[in-house]
């Protein structure tokens, strides 16, 4: 077992690891569907060197885990993401930038590392590395080599969100972009097929907020302000600077993709926060959007209502709809059972889905996650599969048969930590069939520690 240390991101399976390894020739148990082409690739922390402070796991900096499948057989390959603050840092040989647990006014918004640690996305024939206070940087495949920022030509100038949007029928990518201190807070553009930035503009709120995800669905994209603010006037009382506002509303923009900034229409509930939405689609007049709510977070500071912060950090999988005629919003909780990371078949992005896929969360104050729930959307059933004792895994990626005929035809695949042989795998599971056992496992050479968000890319 690995020692824990005194920050437990710093401990057992979130502890990172040092090596990049190029291993051929992985153990596969189980067999490998021979429809099942292609490279899964997923980010996380990986702090080269702890930043001074209080580490915080959002800090470290980004590592790419890939699994590439070909002809039955398996390569393993895992690399830093080699951003400018990772160079800098590697050749100062310790930590320069602070972390979200430093101060902002010692440590100004532009000064924060872009550690690239939180996601992927695949477009225009090009793997961008992502974090959303920060640019993206360009991927080589297979290699997994660093190639530098990805600017769009030149043209984009702000931070890009951690989850763009690529509508799989146009292939056009959404992207926001908000900051913290400099009003108008947010920004939401949009890249053509072939890579170019074709818009890119203002969004005014009131604060900044963290805007971790939005939504789109085939006309509209969702914007979602909710009330975890960034105010540096809470310094000065002693209070961090971001705080989940319990008696804030949460507010809702629904934009017309190719719209401007007079055109979004703000709908009202109550507060909450989502980091993931599923997905989000058009049913006659209304705009349908699924995604994890919480009455509250406490993840970068507790929220401002002790009654509210103990009920927080409770992902529940619900259900809005907001209705364009009325401006009414109903809202609607699909489960009671905690869960995260939610997932589709990325060809119903934008579209009705009837089956979503999420991480079952595990109680306590740690992000853990020991199984995997199938939803159907249109029965209201729900499967379970559960990785085993002591066995802990995160978000699940659908890799679609490319000779499928429905929905969910495919596979779903994640990296899975044993903390009693201290070791990682990678599964493979039947989407059709999730209470099955898993119908590959392919051994890593070493252990994965638990990340962010992957992709599968065929």
């Amino acid at each position: 077992m690995i020692q824990e240390l005194p920050n437990p991101f710093l401990g057992d399976n979130f502890a990172p690891i040092s090596q990049e390894i190029t291993q051929d020739s992985l153990k596969i148990s189980g067999q490998i569907p021979p429809q099942l082409q292609g490279t899964f690739v997923r980010n996380g922390p990986n702090p080269q060197f702890p930043p001074p402070g209080e580490y915080h796991w959002f800090d470290g900096d980004g590592m790419l885990h890939a699994v590439e499948i070909a002809a039955g057989k398996a390569t393993y390959r895992n690399r830093f993401v080699k951003t400018q603050g990772f160079l800098r840092e590697k050749a100062a040989g310790g930590a320069i930038y602070g972390g979200l647990g430093g101060n902002p006014q010692e440590n100004p918004e532009n000064d924060y590392k872009n550690a690239s640690n939180t996601a992927l996305v695949w477009h225009a024939e090009k793997l961008l590395s992502l974090w959303e206070g920060g640019q993206p940087y360009n991927i080589a495949l297979p290699n997994l080599d660093t190639l530098g920022i990805e600017t769009f030509n030149d043209e984009l100038h702000l931070p890009f969100t951690a989850h763009p949007k690529v509508d799989p029928l146009t292939q056009e990518m959404m992207f926001i972009s908000y900051r913290l201190m400099s009003a108008p807070f947010v920004h939401y553009g949009v890249v053509n097929p072939m890579g170019k930035i074709e818009r890119i503009i203002p969004i005014e709120i009131p604060v900044g907020v963290m805007m971790h995800d939005f939504a789109i669905t085939e006309h509209y994209t969702i914007i979602l302000n909710l009330p975890l603010t960034f105010r540096l006037s809470r310094l000065a009382q002693g209070k961090p600077a971001f705080q989940f506002e319990a008696k804030t509303p949460s507010y809702w923009g629904i934009l017309p993709r190719h719209g401007n900034t007079e055109d979004i229409r703000w709908f009202e509930s109550d507060p909450c926060f989502v980091f993931h939405t599923l997905n989000a689609y058009e049913e006659g007049d209304e705009v349908v959007l699924i995604g994890c709510r919480m009455a509250a977070t406490n993840v970068l500071g507790p929220a401002d209502d002790p009654e509210i912060a103990a009920k927080g950090d409770i992902p529940l999988l619900t259900r809005w709809r907001f209705n364009l005629t009325d401006n009414s919003v109903k809202e609607e909780t699909l489960d009671t059972i905690p869960s995260e990371f939610p997932r589709i078949n990325e060809h119903y992005l934008g579209r009705k889905n009837r089956y979503g896929y999420t991480a079952k969360s595990v109680p306590g104050a740690l992000p853990l996650f020991d199984g995997v729930i199938k939803y159907d959307f249109e029965t209201g059933q729900s499967w379970h599969y559960n990785y085993g004792e002591n066995c802990y895994g995160g978000e699940v990626v659908f890799a679609a048969n490319p000779q499928g005929k429905t929905e969910d035809d495919g596979w779903l695949i994640t990296f899975v930590y044993n903390q009693v042989q201290d070791t990682s795998e990678l599964i493979i599971l039947d989407a059709q069939s999730l209470e099955s056992k898993a119908i590959a496992r392919i051994e890593i050479p070493q252990r994965v520690p638990y990340g962010f968000h992957g992709l599968w890319i065929g």
